[in-house]
């Protein structure tokens, strides 16, 4: 009787305890986060959300339009063209997984996601990002043999190699992300679920994870470092031989429309690089913290915007081609209507 009264003594305080545990875990657990977003404030919400409506329908016709005349005008089936209507696939994909999402924060006022919906988010997001930065360098080292290795350029930019170099931009982007986001669903998440950001940036999770993040943190540093500064160098070093090569040309002519080929491309690499590194390289300064919503919008929002404006006006290829088009479509309206 006595042995049996000390078995008891001995397991029930265990039993007690192991319910504690469980019922203070299934407290502290969170599932959902909250997008603080820009403003609580009703009036502005109504602007902000017909902003970015324009932006976004901006984008996505001009990219699309981009894309249509890049697959139907037989002018356009060169490298150059093919590596722009991969970036205009890429920066509608790109724009969708942030801007809808805000849609509805600004619409409707419900600014929670599910923590797994959060990662996802940041998985489609990153991967096309870091594809991005290796589309640009390989559009750059392009335009450096077009300009620099005219008499080589369709021996080193062949069909063959520009199917390669699109595909190791498209994977090496989706493996590295896929890698850190791997690492995310293994965080906890059991205090504040409050993200001060429009979108799931990786920053911002780190923060509101209780589990030790030193592991994702190092990998995802590697990671952003390898798909940012070698991409940002090969482009820096393109141009820097492109320029020394457009000031070596004996006319004005042939320097203008050497320079008319890669400025447009120039602006774009410009946005996209200074944004992305003052937000994901730069050390935090309080400056450069309030600072990162506001960087964050050039290179998810206005640059895809900026792309097809940029091509298009600049670039005179896209116009005759954009006429050409027009031209067949009126001639094949009017036969329709005969």
């Amino acid at each position: 009787m006595g042995s049996r009264w000390n078995i008891t003594n001995i397991h029930l305080p265990n039993e007690i305890h192991f319910e504690e545990i469980n019922n203070r875990t299934n407290q502290t657990i969170v599932t959902n986060f909250i997008l603080l977003g820009f403003s609580d404030n009703s009036d502005l919400q109504v602007l902000l959300f017909l902003s970015f409506l324009a932006i976004y329908l901006l984008t996505v016709a001009g990219n699309i339009v981009i894309i249509v005349l890049v697959v139907t005008d037989l002018h356009l089936h060169i490298p150059m063209y093919l590596f722009l209507g991969n970036l205009s696939c890429l920066e509608i994909c790109y724009t969708s997984t942030i801007l809808p999402r805000l849609f509805f924060s600004l619409l409707t006022g419900d600014r929670t996601i599910s923590v797994h919906g959060c990662i996802l988010q940041y998985f489609f997001f990153g991967s096309l990002a870091s594809t991005e930065c290796y589309l640009l360098a390989v559009m750059s080292y392009d335009r450096y043999l077009a300009i620099c290795r005219p008499l080589r350029y369709t021996y080193l930019m062949n069909g063959r190699i520009c199917f390669w170099l699109l595909a190791i931009s498209w994977m090496t982007g989706l493996l590295n992300i896929s890698v850190i986001t791997s690492l995310l669903f293994k965080l906890l998440f059991c205090g504040p679920n409050e993200i001060e950001h429009f979108f799931c940036d990786i920053a911002p999770l780190f923060k509101l994870s209780c589990s030790s993040t030193h592991l994702v943190e190092r990998v995802n540093f590697i990671f952003a470092s390898i798909d940012t500064l070698p991409p940002f160098l090969l482009t820096l070093i393109s141009y820097l031989c492109i320029i020394i090569n457009i000031l070596q040309m004996k006319t004005k002519a042939s320097r203008q429309k050497a320079f008319s080929t890669c400025s447009s491309h120039l602006i774009v690499v410009t946005l996209f690089y200074g944004s992305l590194i003052c937000v994901y390289l730069l050390p935090e300064t309080n400056t450069l913290k309030e600072l990162h919503k506001t960087f964050s919008l050039f290179y998810t929002v206005f640059t895809p915007m900026l792309n097809p404006l940029i091509y298009s006006l600049r670039n005179r290829e896209i116009k005759a081609a954009f006429a050409r088009t027009a031209t067949k479509m009126v001639n094949v309206t009017h036969s329709l209507s005969l």
